[in-house]
């Protein structure tokens, strides 16, 4: 990737006696693993080509808490959520954006009560207000036609009842979008949530991720879109299961809204 992506952080930006009007959580995923980091670098395409003022954390982001909590170990979640509340307060960060609805979740819902208290959205949310504000548009008609299937992230639909915005940033595409049977309110897990990433399955007679897979493939379609680089991988693994990756892309709506203004 020869193209320049501004990323300031915050401790750059203070020391500069600037003020971002967003805080990019990046998360663990879209910091370490390789796929994800793509999605991560789609939506600083969008925010760099939008204008906005952002910064990120960088060395000083730290895990949000979230995994442990949800694995049971309440201490480490909450020394975790405390050490990040302790630098998001010291900077008076005031509204976040992820890209990862377990963050999203775990800042919004569970850091209040530890002192952490932020307007946080999730990365559609804010794609939404730019397209919304003109600040993005799409001309390209690359996915005019195309058939393309919504998966609903747990921590973003079911957990925080957003459905509608990830849907009206698809919108733009002038795409075929095809709902699932099991969407929205009865979307079904990936199989990822709750720490399930990094464990193996209970024993049956299918993995979680390849009967969502069956769900998305029942709509014929191009694309599978998500919004979460847990369902990224979970979706894709499900994909290459059925042998199907080769005619089907599992791709993150940051990726193809940065595809559409060909970032």
């Amino acid at each position: 990737m020869s193209e320049q992506l501004i990323v300031p952080t915050m401790a750059e930006m203070m020391s500069q006696g600037k003020t971002p009007d967003i805080l990019f959580w990046v998360g663990s995923a879209g910091s370490y693993d390789d796929r994800a980091k793509k999605i991560t670098k789609a939506f600083v395409k969008i925010l760099n080509k939008a204008n906005v003022n952002f910064a990120v954390l960088g060395a000083e982001e730290s895990a949000t808490g979230d995994l442990a909590k949800r694995a049971g170990n309440e201490f480490l979640f909450q020394m975790q959520a405390v050490m990040n509340i302790e630098v998001l307060n010291a900077y008076e960060v005031k509204r976040i954006v992820t890209c990862d609805p377990h963050s999203f979740n775990c800042i919004k819902n569970e850091y209040p009560g530890l002192g952490g208290n932020y307007e946080v959205l999730h990365h559609t949310q804010f794609i939404k207000e730019l397209i919304d504000k003109k600040l993005i548009e799409v001309t390209d008609n690359s996915f005019k036609g195309k058939r393309i299937t919504f998966h609903d992230p747990c921590y973003l639909g079911r957990a925080n009842s957003e459905y509608e915005a990830p849907r009206e940033v698809l919108s733009v595409l002038n795409a075929n979008l095809q709902e699932m049977k099991r969407s929205k309110a009865t979307a079904l897990c990936c199989g990822a949530g709750g720490a399930q990433m990094f464990k193996e399955p209970e024993k049956g007679d299918k993995d979680i991720n390849e009967l969502r897979t069956e769900d998305a493939l029942a709509t014929n379609p191009d694309i599978i879109a998500t919004g979460c680089p847990y369902c990224m991988t979970m979706m894709s693994d499900g994909v290459k299961v059925k042998e199907k990756e080769n005619e089907i892309k599992v791709l993150d709506v940051a990726e193809l809204i940065a595809n559409a203004q060909n970032l």
